[in-house]
């Protein structure tokens, strides 16, 4: 494919988009945004997209829709993951962009999404030869990817993102100690499919795509005095002692220390909190003592599919 291409990914939290040129199988960037549309709030558990966060998702797409019409993208392609998967009123919000704006929202399910991401990740150039573990926390589902640097093992999906896990188990704040042995004995019910597939798969390092991973850098980063730029930032490899200092501050703090927290942006100083205890507990039920991320993910693994196609 040739052309200008605008890709859009539509998460639980967050709407991204990304303007490429693309030639010759090679993209070159012409513009990103996001909005933190916050489309799960008040509604992810009753499976509904509240009227406030409905309409902050439809202003985010006709912004949306200004951009790709002033970089004149010929390929316009809008992924739309858990929230609208499930919500009952997904099919009204795809129907109502597609109206406003000319927008065809396209729905994927958690398996086509951890393809994407698989693709987004390995053009990072972020993987190493050895196994790995991509984890992408969402807001409405969490991604776990088995894979090298050149093939995917395996890939599931799972409806556990930091939204959910928020309704379910962060009630107060610190969290409490039985909210994260209650979280814990959830993980291991759920993510049994995990532990069967990594028997007899060693994982010699867990790769964190963007979102939360992100945030763990920029903290860990400014509260050394370094400057971080998620920006120019394509990845980044954890000292394992920051990490696992930092993720205990996040989860023993309270609301007000994490919202003063330098590198914890408003979206995120709340489902911080689960994203830590995810992470670290596949960290520590895995055996994992290499933490990585990519600021690459699912809209990075379109625009490569398309690229190639």
């Amino acid at each position: 494919m040739k052309g200008t291409v605008a890709v859009m990914d539509l998460g639980t939290n967050t709407f991204h988009l990304l303007i490429a040129e693309i030639a010759d199988g090679y993209t070159h960037e012409i513009a990103r945004d996001y909005e933190a549309v916050k489309l799960g709030e008040g509604g992810i558990s009753k499976g509904f997209i509240q009227p406030e966060p409905y309409r902050r998702g439809v202003e985010a797409m006709q912004k949306f829709a200004v951009q790709i019409k002033a970089n004149n993208a010929g390929t316009v392609k809008a992924i739309a993951t858990s929230m609208l998967r499930n919500a009952a009123n997904g099919e009204d919000f795809i129907n109502e962009v597609k109206t406003l704006t000319g927008i065809q929202i396209e729905l994927i399910d958690g398996e086509e999404e951890a393809g994407y991401i698989y693709q987004g990740v390995k053009a990072s150039g972020c993987l190493p030869n050895g196994n790995s573990l991509i984890l992408d926390i969402g807001g409405g589902s969490v991604e776990f990817i088995i894979c090298n640097g050149q093939s995917l093992l395996w890939k599931r999906s799972f409806e556990i993102g930091a939204v959910r896990l928020m309704d379910k188990f962060h009630q107060s704040d610190p969290i409490r100690h039985d909210a994260i042995e209650a979280l814990h004995h959830y993980l291991d019910g759920i993510l049994k499919p995990l532990f069967a597939a990594v028997q007899n798969i060693p994982i010699a390092k867990l790769v964190g795509s963007a979102g939360a991973f992100e945030t763990f850098a920029e903290v860990i980063e400014l509260a050394k005095g370094n400057t971080f730029d998620v920006k120019n930032t394509k990845s980044y490899d954890f000292e394992l002692r920051d990490f696992i200092d930092t993720t205990n501050t996040i989860i023993r703090s309270f609301h007000a220390e994490r919202a003063a927290m330098k590198g914890i942006i408003p979206l995120r100083v709340d489902m911080i909190v689960v994203a830590s205890l995810l992470t670290r507990y596949v960290m520590e039920k895995l055996n994992i003592h290499s933490v990585g991320m990519t600021t690459y993910s699912l809209k990075e693994g379109v625009m490569v599919s398309l690229a190639e196609g």
